[in-house]
């Protein structure tokens, strides 16, 4: 079972790049079509208080939170996507990693990208963010974000349990301690029957 989530070195990085590169390129061409076909800060129902779109131009980090520093946050998201791959080459060997990796490199990516590329300039460009849901948070964001926040839960989640990079999971304190009995038990029964014997 173990090694069903285990994968190759090579494999798992093929997995991290594709879902990086799919994330990627959604989060930028839902941008593309928000920039197209929305109007600018002006609310577009699509169902209620469940899903509007709001075009606007973040500055900050992810949800609009920290404007007024765009460099710091380029610098961060840099870092962040430099980890990711260097754990992609080294380390990351389980399923289920490469999958969550991947899919907040490509996160990290889309923001990037935008603070990169996007105006005002180099390194100090707007997020474009366009999905507003009043019923969830009071804040604008957009798909990149969303793989963001959900991906580093998710880590959260398999560090929680225990899963490993390499796949492999750490050992759970009661299967220690039941492995601890039943070694002492064995040797009891050792000693029992050595006991036994020597009468």
């Amino acid at each position: 079972m173990e090694g069903r989530t285990r994968l190759r070195p090579t494999t798992a990085g093929i997995v991290i790049a594709i879902l990086a590169v799919v994330v990627l390129a959604v989060d930028q061409f839902t941008k593309y079509l928000a920039l197209e076909n929305l109007p600018y800060e002006q609310r577009v129902p699509v169902w209620g208080d469940v899903l509007q779109f709001f075009l606007t131009r973040n500055s900050g980090a992810a949800f609009s939170l920290g404007e007024g520093v765009t460099w710091v946050f380029t610098i961060f998201l840099a870092l962040a996507a430099i980890i990711i791959v260097y754990l992609a080459v080294t380390r990351v060997r389980g399923r289920l990693w490469a999958i969550v990796l991947g899919l907040l490199l490509g996160g990290i990516l889309g923001n990037l990208t935008d603070r990169l590329f996007r105006a005002p300039g180099f390194a100090v460009g707007h997020v474009v963010d366009f999905i507003y849901t009043p019923w969830m948070m009071q804040a604008i964001y957009n798909v990149a974000d969303m793989f963001i926040v959900t991906m580093m839960i998710s880590a959260a989640l398999l560090v929680l349990f225990g899963v490993r990079l390499d796949g492999t999971r750490e050992p759970r304190a009661g299967a220690m301690a039941d492995g601890a009995q039943d070694r002492v038990s064995s040797g009891e029964t050792s000693a029992s029957s050595l006991g036994r014997t020597d009468a």
